[in-house]
């Protein structure tokens, strides 16, 4: 058997050894990109090499796993893993996401003391060479506020479904206790807990909640609620009126705009003449606005109009202030 389809077969066993529900061949096929015929003599392969592999008949279909997990030889790391994780937990230090760093070197560290020696001193100096090849280029903006005694409060009510009491120092009312719903959080250039005090799901920023508790009451969270649809609904963090985007993307800017991912839900359309339309439905204008200036003239919106008025009053703001040399308010 040559070495891919050797690894491939590993790569299913693995799959198999991480579910608990078992996958079905469908699943089977997709996550590894094949043809269901091959699903099926890759699992009847694995079983060869796996007998503990189980059938779990669920209607109208059948589902594989191997329960008791796979050997510690067929678990070694490689160094392109361990360095990828050593690069994730890097990024998560730059930014200032201490525990989420701190979450992952921790893991690291459970890896590599579940690691044989033997495989340990092998991957040794691949991965000091990789590790001192690569490297992360740090990008300017705001280091994420992420406090342990807060996040584990946080995470304590969403396993728990209790609801959360804290101060909250933001708002129109700074220093107000509030006893939200918890829906999940929201991390990325800010970090955000998402929670419905009475009137819908909000973002509350996680550097303003202050003399946070987990509440005895239970959290009843709607159902059906998806923290990604949610987020998914705003092209950055904020929410507000949703609308339907229309840009175009001049010719010069069409090939970057094909790589580019504008939402999670757009649409892209190329024209005859080389340009790019891309349609997407979100909130958080403001966001849309400061991100496109980054395009300069490869852009234009065609809608929607409140758009285009937030775009010329982000200009006029910055016109002013560098015109008089002193800041502007904004309305």
């Amino acid at each position: 058997m040559r070495h891919e389809k050797a690894g491939r077969l590993l790569e299913l066993a693995r799959m198999l050894a991480a579910t608990s529900e078992g996958l079905t061949l469908d699943e089977m096929a997709e996550r590894l990109s094949v043809g269901r015929r091959t699903a099926e003599r890759m699992r009847d392969a694995v079983r060869d090499v796996f007998p503990q592999l189980e059938e779990v008949d669920d209607p109208p279909t059948r589902r594989f796993r191997i329960p008791s997990g796979l050997d510690g030889l067929f678990q070694a790391p490689t160094a392109e893993e361990l360095a990828a994780l050593a690069a994730a937990a890097e990024v998560f230090a730059q930014q200032g996401a201490s525990a989420r760093a701190g979450a992952l070197k921790s893991l690291e560290r459970k890896v590599l003391s579940a690691t044989r020696a033997a495989a340990r001193r092998k991957l040794a100096p691949d991965l000091e060479a990789l590790l001192q090849a690569e490297t992360i280029a740090v990008t300017a903006g705001p280091r994420p506020f992420e406090d342990e005694t807060v996040l584990a409060a946080l995470r304590e009510a969403l396993l728990s479904m209790r609801r959360l009491r804290f101060r909250y120092e933001g708002g129109a009312t700074p220093g107000r206790i509030r006893e939200v719903t918890p829906f999940g959080l929201l991390f990325g250039r800010s970090n955000y807990l998402v929670a419905d005090e009475g009137q819908g799901p909000r973002n509350w920023r996680l550097d303003r909640i202050a003399d946070v508790a987990v509440a005895d009451q239970a959290a009843i969270r709607p159902d059906g609620f998806s923290l990604q649809d949610y987020a998914d609904q705003s092209f950055g963090i904020f929410h507000d009126d949703t609308a339907d985007v229309v840009l175009r993307v001049t010719p010069s800017g069409a090939e970057d705009a094909l790589r580019w991912r504008f939402h999670a839900h757009q649409s892209v359309e190329a024209e005859a003449d080389g340009s790019v339309l891309v349609r997407f439905r979100a909130s958080g204008m403001l966001e849309l606005a400061w991100h496109l200036f980054t395009w300069g003239d490869k852009i234009q919106v065609l809608s929607p109009p409140g758009l285009k008025s937030t775009l010329a009053e982000q200009i006029e703001i910055a016109r002013r202030t560098h015109a008089s040399g002193s800041v502007v308010p904004s309305a």
